[in-house]
């Protein structure tokens, strides 16, 4: 009597791991010795594909996961009661998980924009292991006195404002650029700047033949902010329209070896550097853009002269 209780209550608490999952599909699903082997096969393949993005996807997977898989797994047993389940079923249910676990630890909500944290590890990823073109380029990107539209207009115009920049710079971007928005969540590195806020965004351009280029798409983000049509959004921003601010880095990139291991550095290194070339063109008040080259010298930053033409 005692087991026949337990086995009802570990049958009411559903399967709560791969083996329990094995078990359930063997005592509830009755199917054939061929149907039953191919389904459990493609449960271990699908089980094993999720470790491997959980753990690629590190403390915020695992934040994720937390939060979300208990009603997940929830949700599939429903599923599986109400209908005969399928090899494909299981298999799109679990890609559909790890690939919402993936954007939820990758953006940021409110834009969609890759987050913070996640551009700098792309950020540190290609510093450490790509060499495609000769230049690249880092930069970030502010809106010009966003408090004081804040403080005349209200928080809800605000968030506004920034969804919209965040669509106009998503728009400018190359199919291979990176674009980020830095959000409250990226506190951690508050050493990059004077001030953190969601008014402020980074992007990476991987891939350059001339440093030259680089300006000219950022140039690019500035103009498409000042020429959209702010009174589309609110007409109160008729007579103040948004503007941005850009600094950007170019990076002389010369071979792996020399960035591999200061990757992580270097990538603080470029992200300071821009923060205060941004810094620089809001003290300005003219929205001008004036790119800094550098290259890595033992590890560090050293900027390239005007009059210098590097090999």
């Amino acid at each position: 009597m005692r087991m026949r209780k337990a086995v009802q209550t570990d049958a009411a608490l559903g399967p709560e791991t791969r083996s329990d999952l094995h078990r359930w599909v063997r005592e509830r699903l009755r199917l054939s010795v061929n149907e039953e082997q191919a389904l459990l096969e493609a449960i271990d393949g699908v089980f094993l594909q999720h470790e491997r993005l959980w753990q690629q996807s590190k403390q915020e997977a695992i934040q994720a996961i937390s939060a979300g898989f208990t009603e997940r797994i929830n949700r599939m047993r429903d599923e599986l009661t109400a209908r005969d389940a399928t090899v494909s079923s299981i298999a799109r249910y679990f890609e559909e998980l790890v690939a919402d676990l993936t954007d939820r630890v990758h953006r940021d909500p409110k834009t969609r924009l890759m987050n913070f944290r996640r551009f700098v590890e792309q950020l540190e990823a290609f510093l450490a292991l790509e060499q495609r073109g000769r230049w690249c380029a880092v930069g970030l990107v502010d809106i010009t006195s966003f408090k004081s539209y804040n403080d005349t207009f209200g928080h809800a115009l605000g968030d506004k404002i920034i969804d919209r920049v965040a669509r106009l710079l998503r728009e400018q971007v190359r199919s291979d650029d990176l674009i980020a928005q830095e959000t409250a969540d990226a506190r951690g590195v508050q050493e990059l700047h004077a001030r953190f806020g969601g008014d402020e965004f980074c992007f990476l351009i991987p891939d350059l033949d001339e440093f030259s280029a680089a300006w000219v798409i950022a140039e690019r983000f500035r103009e498409a902010v000042q020429r959209y049509d702010w009174a589309a959004e609110d007409e109160r921003l008729d007579g103040q329209p948004v503007h941005v601010d850009v600094g950007v880095v170019c990076l002389l990139l010369g071979p792996v070896a020399e960035r591999r291991p200061y990757a992580r550095q270097l990538a603080h290194e470029l992200l300071g550097r821009a923060d205060r070339l941004m810094y620089d063109a809001k003290a300005q008040g003219n929205g001008h853009i004036t790119p800094v080259r550098v290259r890595v010298v033992d590890g560090a930053l050293e900027e390239i002269g005007a009059d210098e033409y590097p090999d």
